[in-house]
């Protein structure tokens, strides 16, 4: 279903996830001040608007009340990103989603009514250093502040046994959601079915329980 989205602040994060929503069929307003960010996404989002989101006519006036989805993606401007958010919500707008480039940033958001709180920098720290540390994950995607998705290369130790032989649910607690062998993807695999080396494992657990299943197979 296609939706519309405005989001403000055309950097790196603003303007990837603009691209990103855009090539996924969406509509995006896109909106900053500096116009040599505007002008970078005329030819890529639905609308691309030289604007102060922190004056509430202005956001009144490009209709944001209207959308459905707000991205606050502003990045140095601690007091605009918090000023834009407020405004936003004071127009009802039903979802505020706000980069926060902190902890006590992020805090704030809360207290004034932003929905979602995303802190880029941090997680895809987080997911590098995963990926870094470890010589089988691939990606490291945190889905809560308790569990997270990943992916992981087969260890050798796996070749030839079964999901039920392994009995890594039991074990690990840990739910394997898919097997890709190549290109093939089984998603929700049967017990019976078998691991081969070079296969990529899907896998849902805390952060605690896919640590000790790594170093089970180390």
């Amino acid at each position: 279903m296609k939706k519309q989205f405005i989001v403000i602040g055309l950097g790196r994060f603003g303007s990837s996830l603009t691209k990103t929503l855009m090539e996924a069929g969406h509509e995006v307003l896109a909106v900053d001040k500096d116009l040599s960010l505007v002008q970078e996404m005329a030819e890529i989002a639905t609308h691309a608007i030289q604007a102060d989101s922190t004056d509430e006519s202005v956001l009144k006036e490009l209709g944001a009340g209207n959308f459905h989805h707000a991205v606050v993606a502003i990045g140095e401007n601690l007091q605009a990103s918090i000023l834009t958010t407020l405004i936003l919500k004071e127009m009802n707008v039903p979802k505020v989603t706000v980069k926060a480039r902190n902890i006590m940033h992020g805090k704030v958001l809360a207290k004034i009514g932003a929905d979602q709180i995303v802190y880029p920098e941090r997680d895809m720290g987080i997911r590098l250093g995963k990926q870094l540390s470890s010589d089988n994950l691939i990606d490291y995607i945190q889905l809560s502040p308790h569990y997270h998705l990943v992916e992981m290369k087969a260890p050798k130790a796996m070749n030839g046994y079964t999901l039920q032989e392994l009995d890594i649910r039991a074990k690990y607690g840990i739910t394997v959601m898919a097997i890709r062998s190549g290109d093939d993807i089984n998603v929700s695999p049967r017990a019976d079915e078998k691991i081969q080396t070079g296969d990529t494992l899907l896998l849902i657990g805390s952060s605690e329980e896919i640590n000790h299943l790594e170093r089970k197979y180390e």
